[in-house]
């Protein structure tokens, strides 16, 4: 649920990349805080890192310089990741509390498939726990580590992941190489915006 601070004019977005252990979060956000451009450097938070004994959490917010105004209201974004592995999966409820968009991060494995698919499911079933439908909350795919050997065909990642009446954007990269990484964000961005943009239309 998107916050409206009527004292510095911003509009909050929260946008969460979820997805397995190891498929390319934490990387994608690196990625981002490292070349994000904003106007002014605290227009950029420090990213924080909620470490656990295997695994971690990360979180950044930033006010880019080309954000859209709505009704005169800059838009901050937070991004977070959730813990990949299965033992966290309270730490991942809590991370997608109020979440307003999410980037599904996919590990292109073949052997990485089903993993990749209880994950999609374990996305699902942790909205529903929170009273949210996947379908009322835009999303982007990306079908992260193309770079390396044995990857599934794109269609077939598809038929697993994106296997819908109305297809939703899914985007092919390597995080680490930053390929894909910022498609992904902005794409997410901008179906976001024109949510807030129509919903603000009919009010």
């Amino acid at each position: 649920m998107a916050i409206i601070n009527q004292a510095t004019k911003e509009l909050q977005v929260k946008i969460v990349y979820y997805g397995p252990a190891k498929c390319g979060k934490t990387t994608n956000l690196e990625q981002v805080h490292s070349n994000v451009k904003v106007a002014s450097p605290e227009n950029k938070g420090k990213m924080v890192s909620l470490a656990t004994s295997s695994d971690r959490t990360l979180f950044f917010d930033f006010l880019p310089i080309e954000a859209m105004a709505i009704k005169g209201f800059k838009t901050k974004f937070q991004l977070y990741t959730v813990p990949g592995q299965v033992i966290y999966n309270t730490t991942r409820q809590l991370v997608l509390r109020g979440v307003d968009g999410i980037v599904f991060v996919a590990d292109s494995q073949y052997d990485k498939m089903a993993e990749n698919v209880e994950s999609f499911q374990n996305l699902t079933d942790n909205l529903k726990s929170l009273k949210m439908n996947l379908n009322d909350i835009p999303y982007v795919l990306q079908y992260n580590k193309r770079d390396l050997p044995n990857v599934a065909p794109v269609e077939y990642m598809d038929f697993l992941l994106n296997n819908r009446e109305v297809q939703v954007p899914a985007f092919t990269g390597s995080a680490s190489k930053s390929e894909g990484v910022f498609e992904s964000l902005n794409m997410i961005t901008r179906l976001l915006l024109n949510k807030f943009i129509n919903e603000s239309a009919r009010k």
